[in-house]
């Protein structure tokens, strides 16, 4: 299983997220995204749904969508525990965490 951990920014974006789409995000982090990170991590891909990319201009950050105008920048960071993706949450919200992924 995966770790996680999030930056000050992310917590600030997601405190700013309705009720429902704080919800619509971690479903689709838990349902989606995590099954498919030790796919991705392996050298596979996750789904084409999620639409993880590179960051233009931002290297070793990666965005995901999750909704239609919903979007997520991540990074990997050191493994915590061994044989385990740790990924850094950096930003959510719609495309304009993109101004500062």
């Amino acid at each position: 299983m995966a770790t996680f951990e999030t930056t000050a920014r992310f917590d600030k974006d997601h405190a700013l997220l309705d009720p429902f789409d704080k919800e619509r995000f971690k479903r689709v982090v838990i349902e989606e995204f995590v099954p498919d990170l030790d796919v991705a991590v392996g050298g596979g891909r996750f789904r084409p749904g999620l639409r993880v990319k590179g960051v233009r201009g931002a290297p070793g950050i990666l965005e995901m969508t999750w909704a239609p105008d919903g979007r997520a920048t991540f990074q990997f960071g050191e493994q915590l525990k061994l044989d385990e993706p740790h990924v850094i949450w950096r930003r959510v919200g719609t495309h304009d965490v993109f101004r500062s992924p």
